[in-house]
């Protein structure tokens, strides 16, 4: 509850994420809204609630996509019922539909991991490090064989008086390639024991096993595992690393009040 924004200090992370994860589940038909304030489940809810994580992600993708065709099929069967004279009088620059416009704001996450995955992995380390400091992180790169794969170590402030050393492993590993899995965790997190630290961090451009998620949590010390996906989402929320968003209202997000 007490994570914000960096640029938006009145904005609970996770506040913002149940919102949007439930305006989610809604949308693709995983959750629905008898009622004011009452949410129950569907069958394909409770058909993903007994995937792993991995399936379950993947199966939500999937849902997420067919919403979206459905989406833009109702939205081309409408258009093409629009009479031609009143086509004519939408200015141009208003005739870009809306449909291409979900089709942008899909694809900045696929165009912002092929291009990180463009970086070599020395400077793709830097940026990781970069975009962790700016979440409060004081790191120092370190980055050199024999460092028991830890590629930065600091420290995480847990409150004002308060902070925790912790080791950052980062995979520069491409975005639609092998997961990691639980060997890599495993091993990270006796380098990390090793260099003292209380917290650890991998950070990827892939995704990780369900075999990893396990390992991260099943021993000292933890690991925070960033995927692609999560690194994006961060990247974007800090508003000043790469990423540029034009304002677009998001009908969706209002559900949560209904």
């Amino acid at each position: 509850m007490l994570a914000t924004y960096p640029n938006r200090p009145n904005d609970s992370v996770l506040i913002e994420r149940i919102g949007w994860g439930r305006a989610t589940a809604k949308r693709i038909g995983v959750l629905e809204q008898p009622d004011r304030g009452m949410y129950l489940l569907t069958d394909d809810g409770e058909q993903l609630l007994k995937l792993s994580d991995d399936l379950a992600y993947e199966r939500v993708r999937e849902l997420d996509r067919e919403a979206y065709r459905a989406k833009r099929k109702l939205r081309k069967q409408e258009e093409d019922a629009v009479p031609l004279e009143e086509e004519d009088d939408v200015p141009d620059q208003e005739i870009l539909t809306e449909s291409n416009e979900e089709a942008k704001d899909r694809d900045w996450k696929s165009q912002l991991l092929i291009r990180l995955h463009e970086l070599t992995p020395e400077s793709f380390e830097k940026f990781v490090i970069y975009l962790l400091r700016r979440y409060g992180l004081q790191l120092q790169h370190t980055g050199a064989s024999g460092d028991e794969g830890v590629d930065a170590i600091g420290t995480a402030p847990l409150r004002p008086v308060l902070s925790s050393r912790v080791a950052v492993q980062i995979k520069r590993y491409a975005p639609e390639g092998k997961p990691i899995g639980r060997e890599t965790v495993a091993l990270f997190q006796r380098g990390a024991q090793t260099k003292g630290a209380e917290r650890a961090i991998i950070v990827t451009l892939s995704r990780f096993t369900d075999p990893a998620r396990k390992a991260a949590t099943s021993t000292v010390p933890t690991v925070d595992l960033i995927s692609g996906d999560r690194l994006a989402e961060l990247i974007r929320a800090d508003g000043e690393s790469g990423v540029k968003l034009r304002p677009t209202v998001d009908p969706r997000w209002f559900d949560k009040f209904d």
